[in-house]
Order: structure tokens, then C-alpha cells, then sequence
């Protein structure tokens, strides 16, 4: 496995191992058998009436992920593939030691909603806490966040919080658990930067 990732160009190498390792967690959340605590809906989220309609903004995010890889400057990513690998890890401990779900919407009749049921068939319910379409937005967005480009930067930013809101507009996130992806970001993220870091991942790929 090793020898056939080391013939992969680099973008696309470090692509497969961060955002590849986010399957990982959601495979850890379907292990837990069980009931799962359900998140309650807080007064933020009824601000944003349910849309099937949201989901166009919501899967913009499996581009803005590998827009990242490809953009960003090649020294961030190395930081980028261990924020995300760092961030599933965790999340997935999550999953399996405390299942959270939803109460989600009933199906409605409208034409996105099709696209909408298809996304569930790959969706697992107890893995809402914390969202990892939260933290790897913020990762993303740290990513290609560049100081001498302030009209990109704002593009961006708009871009990162549209997926953010459709997430809880779809309600397959509230913005309780999104908040806790979003920590989880900032904190996967700082780790990684972290030369002790630097050493283990070596070590491991050694």
C-alpha cells in the first residue's frame, strides 16, 4: 500500500490519506450498536427552516475539501492531511463511545428532495457530534486562506459559511453539534501544527 501511495502525485496522495481517513470515523460510528442520544434543537436552528433545497450548497463542500488539496501552498499539506487525519480520529472515538442523532425532518415532495434521499443511503444517523462537515470546512478554508488575496479570502469565507448553514438548513447537522465540529477544526488543526506532531507522523510513515 505503501509503495503503490508513493507513486501517486503528492496532491493527490495526501487527498486519499486526509480526507480518506474521515472514512474511517464514520466506520467507527456505524460499529456502536444501540440507541443514541438525540441532539436537541436549539433556537439557532429554528431560525433556519428545513429545505430539501439546501442540498446543493451542502455537497458543494466534496468540492471545496478537494479544492483545498489542490490550492493550497505544497508546504501546508502535510498540516492539512494530519488536521483531517487528526480530526476523524478523534471525531470517530466520539462516534463510538457516544452515539448522537437527530429527529429528522418527514420526506417532503419536491424535486432536490430525490438527491436528498440518495445522500441517506450513505448516511450513518449516530455520528452527529461533533460534525466533521464542520471541521473540515474550517481546514479548508485555513488551507486557502491567503493574506495578499483579501477578494479570494471573502469568496471563500462565504463560500465555508453557505455550506455551514445548508448543513443545518438540510438538518444533518444543529448548530450544537456544528459548533463542536468547528472546535474540532481549531484543535485538530493547532495540534497538527505542533513539531511534536511533525515526529510522530515521521515516525509512523517511517
Amino acid at each position: 500500500m505503501n509503495r503503490l501511495l508513493s507513486q501517486l502525485p503528492p496532491r493527490l496522495r495526501h487527498l486519499l490519506l486526509g480526507w480518506g481517513s474521515v472514512g474511517c470515523a464514520y466506520t467507527l460510528g456505524s460499529l456502536r450498536s444501540g440507541p443514541a442520544w438525540v441532539l436537541p434543537e436549539l433556537a439557532s436552528d429554528r431560525l433556519l427552516a428545513f429545505d430539501p433545497s439546501a442540498i446543493w450548497l451542502y455537497l458543494s463542500f466534496f468540492l471545496l475539501v478537494p479544492a483545498a488539496f489542490w490550492l493550497t501552498p505544497p508546504q501546508r499539506l502535510r498540516w492539512l492531511q494530519h488536521a483531517m487525519q487528526l480530526s476523524a480520529l478523534l471525531a470517530g472515538l466520539v462516534f463510538l463511545l457516544w452515539p448522537t442523532t437527530l429527529v429528522y425532518p418527514p420526506a417532503l415532495s419536491a424535486p432536490s428532495h430525490g438527491v436528498l434521499q440518495l445522500l441517506l443511503q450513505f448516511d450513518t444517523p449516530g455520528n452527529c457530534l461533533p460534525s466533521l462537515h464542520g471541521a473540515l470546512t474550517w481546514l479548508a478554508l485555513s488551507a486557502l486562506w491567503d493574506g495578499r488575496r483579501p477578494w479570494r479570502n471573502t469568496l471563500l469565507l462565504l463560500w465555508a459559511l453557505a455550506i455551514m448553514l445548508a448543513v443545518v438548513q438540510l438538518r444533518r447537522h444543529l448548530t450544537l453539534d456544528l459548533g463542536a465540529g468547528l472546535l474540532l477544526g481549531l484543535f485538530s488543526g493547532w495540534l497538527a501544527a505542533r513539531p511534536v506532531l511533525h515526529s510522530f507522523f515521521r515516525y509512523r510513515c517511517a
